[in-house]
């Protein structure tokens, strides 16, 4: 696999991208018209009006939530990860590197900030020109030099300049959303295993086991999604950072030391640590096809690998 066409990958990508996007409302109509045609009772209801009634509803109150996570997602995962504003004079090394990296692409320099962390790691975020920022741990700063700490940053870049940040948000919002849908449908099952047994009681239980299983089904689709969408964009960052900085493997060699010790401690959320340079898979098992499907970046040693064609 050779990156060939810079800008060509980036078009493909955001493409290909807009599609897998495009999926998620359509996967949550799906949902919820699974849901209408499964549990509606069976008094000669037509599923297909039911559908029609509901699905303005459903579609608004997503809407709402989108809207309320799209306005506060860096003060969310400014309070997932503990990060801190850096000001320049703490660390003029970092800032002089994000600049001169930002001066040489024309770009406008994003907000910085620091997890005091001593694991290797780094991450941006951001929607807009206003909210663009990198964050990166104690760690990553004090234990990488500065041709490979330039590369990391470059790698945040690329992610700014190609709009990935803002589409993996998108995606981590309607992730959620389906989780949420998941957790509300099973913890549901626990009011209907008490009391006295009855008919209706007995079909309320047929009706959330029925709306777990659509729920789950959807929330495992819209995962496959977001991992599709996560580990493509990777490997376009890499790419753009070893054109940013002429100095590929510089950045293979920041991969191999943040794959030693990458686990950021504050970050408990998954769904934040899809945002990170390296974001290590739960299971210890590497190569495990069944672990690597769900893994929101690709391996370590592949990325390495493509970044030394660059050499």
């Amino acid at each position: 696999m050779e990156y060939v066409g810079l800008d060509k990958q980036i078009r493909r990508n955001n493409f290909n991208s807009t599609l897998l996007l495009i999926a998620f409302p359509a996967l949550l109509l799906g949902m919820l018209y699974a849901l209408v045609y499964f549990t509606r009772e069976d008094h000669g209801e037509d599923p297909n009006q039911l559908f029609i009634n509901t699905a303005p509803l459903v579609l608004a109150g997503v809407g709402i939530w989108f809207l309320i996570a799209w306005a506060g997602h860096s003060t969310f995962i400014r309070l997932a990860t503990g990060s801190k504003h850096l000001e320049r004079t703490e660390n003029k090394r970092v800032y002089n590197l994000l600049e001169n990296l930002c001066i040489s692409q024309g770009m406008t320099m994003p907000k910085l900030y620091i997890i005091e962390d001593d694991s290797l790691n780094a991450f941006a975020s951001g929607i807009d020109q206003r909210s663009f920022s990198i964050s990166l741990s104690r760690g990553i700063i004090n234990k990488l030099d500065d041709e490979e700490l330039e590369g990391v940053i470059a790698h945040e870049l690329s992610h700014i300049k190609n709009r990935d940040v803002r589409v993996l948000i998108i995606t981590i919002i309607f992730v959620g959303i389906f989780s949420f849908l998941a957790e509300l449908a099973f913890r549901s099952l626990r009011f209907t295993g008490g009391g006295r047994k009855s008919k209706d009681s007995k079909g309320s239980g047929a009706i959330i086991l029925i709306a777990i299983v659509v729920t789950a089904v959807a929330y495992f689709i819209s995962l496959l999604l977001r991992f599709g969408i996560s580990r493509r964009r990777e490997y376009l960052a890499d790419a753009g950072a070893a054109d940013m900085t002429k100095k590929p493997y510089a950045l293979a060699n920041a991969l191999r030391k943040v794959s030693n010790d990458p686990a950021i401690e504050a970050v408990e959320s998954r769904d934040v640590a899809q945002l990170f340079f390296d974001n290590p898979k739960p299971s210890s098992h590497k190569s495990a096809s069944w672990d690597n499907m769900f893994s929101t970046h690709p391996p370590v040693e592949k990325r390495i690998e493509l970044l030394e064609q660059f050499v």
